[in-house]
Protein backbone atom coordinates (compact mmCIF):
# COMPACT_ATOMS: atom_id res chain seq x y z
CA UNK A 1 0.00 0.00 0.00
CA UNK A 2 1.63 3.06 -1.11
CA UNK A 3 0.25 6.06 1.11
CA UNK A 4 2.77 8.91 0.86
CA UNK A 5 2.46 12.20 -0.54
CA UNK A 6 1.93 12.37 -4.37
CA UNK A 7 2.85 15.83 -5.75
CA UNK A 8 5.04 18.32 -5.48
CA UNK A 9 5.02 20.75 -2.67
CA UNK A 10 4.26 23.49 -4.46
CA UNK A 11 0.80 21.47 -6.48
CA UNK A 12 -1.63 23.44 -4.48
CA UNK A 13 0.68 26.74 -4.02
CA UNK A 14 -2.12 30.25 -4.18
CA UNK A 15 -5.24 28.78 -4.65
CA UNK A 16 -7.48 28.55 -2.02
CA UNK A 17 -9.55 25.55 -1.03
CA UNK A 18 -12.97 25.67 0.49
CA UNK A 19 -13.45 21.88 2.35
CA UNK A 20 -17.16 21.07 3.80
CA UNK A 21 -17.33 18.81 6.68
CA UNK A 22 -13.40 20.12 6.67
CA UNK A 23 -12.91 19.75 10.20
CA UNK A 24 -13.26 15.69 10.91
CA UNK A 25 -12.80 12.51 8.66
CA UNK A 26 -11.63 12.41 5.62
CA UNK A 27 -12.29 16.63 4.81
CA UNK A 28 -10.00 16.83 7.02
CA UNK A 29 -7.11 14.22 5.49
CA UNK A 30 -7.79 16.16 2.41
CA UNK A 31 -7.67 19.41 3.58
CA UNK A 32 -4.44 18.25 5.77
CA UNK A 33 -2.51 17.94 2.22
CA UNK A 34 -4.00 20.31 0.60
CA UNK A 35 -1.78 22.79 2.97
CA UNK A 36 0.90 20.37 2.39
CA UNK A 37 0.95 21.25 -0.97
CA UNK A 38 0.71 25.12 -0.40
CA UNK A 39 -3.00 26.11 0.05
CA UNK A 40 -4.64 28.34 1.68
CA UNK A 41 -7.70 26.55 3.33
CA UNK A 42 -11.77 27.22 4.51
CA UNK A 43 -13.15 24.42 6.20
CA UNK A 44 -17.06 24.49 7.20
CA UNK A 45 -19.02 22.33 9.05
CA UNK A 46 -22.29 22.99 11.62
CA UNK A 47 -19.97 22.62 14.65
CA UNK A 48 -17.99 26.03 15.66
CA UNK A 49 -15.30 24.33 18.47
CA UNK A 50 -14.94 21.56 16.66
CA UNK A 51 -13.92 23.43 13.59
CA UNK A 52 -11.60 25.95 15.64
CA UNK A 53 -9.77 23.31 17.07
CA UNK A 54 -9.02 21.19 13.97
CA UNK A 55 -7.44 24.72 12.57
CA UNK A 56 -5.68 25.25 14.81
CA UNK A 57 -4.20 21.58 14.81
CA UNK A 58 -3.75 21.74 11.13
CA UNK A 59 -1.98 25.22 10.66
CA UNK A 60 0.23 23.88 13.60
CA UNK A 61 1.47 20.79 11.43
CA UNK A 62 1.45 22.71 8.21
CA UNK A 63 2.39 26.24 8.57
CA UNK A 64 -0.28 27.01 6.43
CA UNK A 65 -3.95 29.58 6.67
CA UNK A 66 -7.00 27.67 7.89
CA UNK A 67 -10.00 29.63 8.21
CA UNK A 68 -12.68 27.66 10.14
CA UNK A 69 -15.93 29.26 9.25
CA UNK A 70 -19.28 27.71 10.91
CA UNK A 71 -21.82 26.92 8.20
CA UNK A 72 -24.99 24.59 7.65
CA UNK A 73 -25.02 23.84 3.90
CA UNK A 74 -28.42 23.15 4.30
CA UNK A 75 -28.77 26.61 4.05
CA UNK A 76 -27.99 29.24 1.23
CA UNK A 77 -27.40 32.55 3.11
CA UNK A 78 -24.73 30.53 5.91
CA UNK A 79 -23.16 29.22 2.58
CA UNK A 80 -23.35 32.90 0.94
CA UNK A 81 -21.59 34.06 4.53
CA UNK A 82 -18.96 31.70 3.89
CA UNK A 83 -18.11 32.70 0.64
CA UNK A 84 -17.75 36.43 1.58
CA UNK A 85 -15.75 34.87 4.69
CA UNK A 86 -13.78 33.13 2.15
CA UNK A 87 -12.92 36.00 -0.09
CA UNK A 88 -12.84 38.91 2.47
CA UNK A 89 -10.03 37.05 4.33
CA UNK A 90 -8.02 34.93 1.08
CA UNK A 91 -9.48 37.59 -1.51
CA UNK A 92 -10.64 34.59 -3.77
CA UNK A 93 -11.80 31.04 -3.73
CA UNK A 94 -10.11 28.50 -6.52
CA UNK A 95 -12.13 25.13 -5.31
CA UNK A 96 -14.92 24.23 -3.58
CA UNK A 97 -14.93 20.31 -1.94
CA UNK A 98 -18.75 19.56 -1.32
CA UNK A 99 -17.96 16.51 1.25
CA UNK A 100 -20.49 17.51 3.70
CA UNK A 101 -22.47 14.44 4.22
CA UNK A 102 -24.75 12.32 6.41
CA UNK A 103 -25.67 8.70 6.22
CA UNK A 104 -27.66 5.82 8.79
CA UNK A 105 -28.31 2.49 7.82
CA UNK A 106 -31.87 1.57 8.11
CA UNK A 107 -34.64 -0.89 6.64
CA UNK A 108 -36.37 2.32 4.12
CA UNK A 109 -40.04 1.27 5.36
CA UNK A 110 -38.15 2.50 9.22
CA UNK A 111 -38.20 5.90 7.97
CA UNK A 112 -40.27 8.75 8.33
CA UNK A 113 -40.31 11.20 5.84
CA UNK A 114 -38.27 13.85 7.78
CA UNK A 115 -35.18 11.46 8.59
CA UNK A 116 -35.35 10.96 4.86
CA UNK A 117 -35.23 14.50 3.86
CA UNK A 118 -32.46 15.51 6.42
CA UNK A 119 -30.18 12.92 4.15
CA UNK A 120 -31.36 14.66 0.93
CA UNK A 121 -30.97 18.26 2.36
CA UNK A 122 -27.69 17.72 3.38
CA UNK A 123 -26.05 15.98 1.16
CA UNK A 124 -27.53 17.00 -2.35
CA UNK A 125 -29.64 20.31 -1.64
CA UNK A 126 -26.25 21.41 0.41
CA UNK A 127 -23.84 20.41 -2.64
CA UNK A 128 -26.25 22.62 -4.50
CA UNK A 129 -26.38 25.47 -2.27
CA UNK A 130 -22.28 25.30 -2.38
CA UNK A 131 -22.20 24.75 -6.27
CA UNK A 132 -24.49 27.87 -7.02
CA UNK A 133 -22.68 30.27 -4.73
CA UNK A 134 -19.56 29.50 -5.60
CA UNK A 135 -20.42 29.02 -9.60
CA UNK A 136 -22.49 32.38 -9.56
CA UNK A 137 -19.38 34.05 -7.84
CA UNK A 138 -16.87 32.33 -10.22
CA UNK A 139 -19.03 33.35 -13.51
CA UNK A 140 -19.22 36.95 -12.47
CA UNK A 141 -15.85 37.34 -12.01
CA UNK A 142 -15.22 35.13 -15.64
CA UNK A 143 -12.48 33.18 -13.12
CA UNK A 144 -11.20 29.42 -13.72
CA UNK A 145 -12.36 27.14 -10.75
CA UNK A 146 -13.14 23.75 -9.80
CA UNK A 147 -15.89 21.60 -7.97
CA UNK A 148 -14.93 18.54 -6.38
CA UNK A 149 -17.66 16.38 -4.85
CA UNK A 150 -17.31 13.29 -2.81
CA UNK A 151 -20.00 10.98 -3.51
CA UNK A 152 -20.50 6.90 -3.19
CA UNK A 153 -20.07 3.96 -5.41
CA UNK A 154 -24.01 3.54 -4.64
CA UNK A 155 -24.04 6.39 -6.23
CA UNK A 156 -24.45 4.77 -9.47
CA UNK A 157 -25.33 1.00 -8.55
CA UNK A 158 -28.01 1.78 -5.72
CA UNK A 159 -27.43 0.21 -2.46
CA UNK A 160 -30.49 -1.57 0.14
CA UNK A 161 -30.35 0.35 3.72
CA UNK A 162 -29.14 3.67 2.57
CA UNK A 163 -31.61 4.90 0.15
CA UNK A 164 -31.76 7.71 1.05
CA UNK A 165 -27.91 8.40 0.50
CA UNK A 166 -28.19 6.93 -2.36
CA UNK A 167 -30.52 9.06 -3.78
CA UNK A 168 -28.91 12.40 -3.06
CA UNK A 169 -25.90 10.93 -3.97
CA UNK A 170 -27.22 9.91 -6.90
CA UNK A 171 -28.15 13.27 -7.75
CA UNK A 172 -24.74 14.99 -6.88
CA UNK A 173 -22.97 12.88 -9.36
CA UNK A 174 -25.84 13.91 -11.73
CA UNK A 175 -25.12 17.46 -10.99
CA UNK A 176 -21.25 17.19 -11.45
CA UNK A 177 -21.81 16.01 -14.90
CA UNK A 178 -24.74 18.50 -15.88
CA UNK A 179 -22.74 21.40 -14.51
CA UNK A 180 -19.14 19.96 -16.37
CA UNK A 181 -21.05 20.14 -19.94
CA UNK A 182 -23.06 23.96 -19.07
CA UNK A 183 -19.91 25.70 -17.18
CA UNK A 184 -17.12 24.42 -19.01
CA UNK A 185 -17.38 27.15 -21.35
CA UNK A 186 -16.29 29.30 -17.95
CA UNK A 187 -13.59 27.42 -17.58
CA UNK A 188 -14.96 25.69 -14.02
CA UNK A 189 -14.16 22.16 -14.09
CA UNK A 190 -16.47 19.79 -11.91
CA UNK A 191 -15.42 15.95 -11.22
CA UNK A 192 -16.68 13.95 -8.53
CA UNK A 193 -14.77 11.04 -6.19
CA UNK A 194 -16.45 7.77 -5.63
CA UNK A 195 -14.83 6.53 -2.47
CA UNK A 196 -15.29 2.79 -0.71
CA UNK A 197 -14.20 2.01 2.66
CA UNK A 198 -11.67 4.58 4.33
CA UNK A 199 -12.59 4.11 8.07
CA UNK A 200 -13.06 6.84 9.96
CA UNK A 201 -13.77 6.42 13.73
CA UNK A 202 -16.72 8.76 14.52
CA UNK A 203 -18.81 8.29 11.03
CA UNK A 204 -18.15 4.41 11.05
CA UNK A 205 -19.28 4.46 14.60
CA UNK A 206 -22.43 6.45 14.24
CA UNK A 207 -23.14 4.17 10.28
CA UNK A 208 -21.76 1.22 12.29
CA UNK A 209 -22.63 1.06 15.96
CA UNK A 210 -21.40 -1.63 18.94
CA UNK A 211 -20.16 -4.50 17.50
CA UNK A 212 -21.69 -4.38 13.77
CA UNK A 213 -18.55 -2.93 12.35
CA UNK A 214 -16.60 -6.12 13.44
CA UNK A 215 -19.35 -8.51 11.83
CA UNK A 216 -19.85 -6.38 8.38
CA UNK A 217 -16.14 -6.16 8.10
CA UNK A 218 -15.74 -4.29 4.96
CA UNK A 219 -12.04 -5.64 4.13
CA UNK A 220 -13.88 -8.85 2.98
CA UNK A 221 -15.82 -7.38 0.05
CA UNK A 222 -12.61 -5.79 -1.62
CA UNK A 223 -10.58 -7.99 -3.98
CA UNK A 224 -7.78 -6.19 -2.50
CA UNK A 225 -8.59 -7.32 0.92
CA UNK A 226 -7.92 -3.85 2.62
CA UNK A 227 -9.65 -0.66 3.41
CA UNK A 228 -8.36 2.33 1.89
CA UNK A 229 -5.52 5.02 3.82
CA UNK A 230 -6.72 8.27 3.78
CA UNK A 231 -3.54 10.11 2.35
CA UNK A 232 -5.07 7.68 -0.79
CA UNK A 233 -8.27 9.75 -0.82
CA UNK A 234 -6.02 13.13 -0.42
CA UNK A 235 -3.73 12.12 -3.48
CA UNK A 236 -6.39 11.44 -5.79
CA UNK A 237 -8.42 14.47 -4.55
CA UNK A 238 -5.37 16.79 -4.69
CA UNK A 239 -4.48 15.73 -8.26
CA UNK A 240 -8.11 16.45 -9.72
CA UNK A 241 -8.20 19.98 -8.02
CA UNK A 242 -4.37 21.13 -9.53
CA UNK A 243 -3.64 22.33 -12.74
CA UNK A 244 -2.24 18.70 -13.47
CA UNK A 245 -6.07 17.71 -13.84
CA UNK A 246 -6.98 20.85 -16.04
CA UNK A 247 -8.41 18.71 -19.16
CA UNK A 248 -10.71 16.09 -16.42
CA UNK A 249 -14.09 17.62 -16.45
CA UNK A 250 -17.32 15.34 -16.02
CA UNK A 251 -15.36 12.93 -14.48
CA UNK A 252 -16.29 9.99 -11.85
CA UNK A 253 -13.19 8.01 -10.30
CA UNK A 254 -13.85 5.48 -8.22
CA UNK A 255 -11.06 4.58 -5.85
CA UNK A 256 -12.13 1.34 -3.69
CA UNK A 257 -9.61 -1.13 -4.12
CA UNK A 258 -12.26 -3.10 -6.51
CA UNK A 259 -15.36 -3.61 -4.06
CA UNK A 260 -18.15 -2.52 -6.57
CA UNK A 261 -16.94 -4.38 -8.75
CA UNK A 262 -16.54 -7.67 -6.66
CA UNK A 263 -20.48 -7.31 -5.69
CA UNK A 264 -21.08 -6.84 -9.10
CA UNK A 265 -20.18 -9.92 -11.35
CA UNK A 266 -22.34 -12.62 -10.73
CA UNK A 267 -19.83 -15.40 -10.01
CA UNK A 268 -17.66 -13.23 -7.69
CA UNK A 269 -18.93 -14.54 -4.92
CA UNK A 270 -17.28 -17.76 -5.88
CA UNK A 271 -13.74 -16.70 -4.26
CA UNK A 272 -15.16 -19.05 -0.97
CA UNK A 273 -14.79 -21.80 -2.96
CA UNK A 274 -11.70 -23.82 -1.17
CA UNK A 275 -9.09 -25.42 -3.84
CA UNK A 276 -10.01 -29.16 -3.05
CA UNK A 277 -13.76 -27.83 -4.28
CA UNK A 278 -12.39 -26.65 -7.37
CA UNK A 279 -10.31 -30.11 -8.13
CA UNK A 280 -13.72 -31.73 -7.65
CA UNK A 281 -15.92 -29.65 -9.71
CA UNK A 282 -13.18 -29.84 -12.74
CA UNK A 283 -13.34 -33.40 -12.68
CA UNK A 284 -17.25 -33.22 -12.45
CA UNK A 285 -16.99 -30.60 -15.19
CA UNK A 286 -14.26 -32.99 -17.31
CA UNK A 287 -16.28 -36.52 -16.79
CA UNK A 288 -20.05 -34.63 -18.38
CA UNK A 289 -17.77 -33.48 -21.31
CA UNK A 290 -17.13 -36.40 -21.78
CA UNK A 291 -20.72 -38.16 -21.74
Amino acid sequence: MYNQPMLREDALKDKTIVVTGGGTGLGRAMGLYFLQLGANLVITSRKAEVLEQSAKEMEAATGGKVLPVPCDVRNYEEVDHMLSETLKNFGRADVLLNNAAGNFISPTERLSANAFSSIIDIVLKGSANCALAFGKHWIKEKQAASILNIVTTYAFTGSAYVVPSACAKGGVLAMTRSLAAEWGKYGIRSNAIAPGPFPTKGAWERLLPGDLAEKFDFKNRVPLKRVGDHQELANLAAFLVSDFAGYINGEVITIDGGEWLQGAGQFNGLEAVPDEMWDMLEQMTRSAKGS
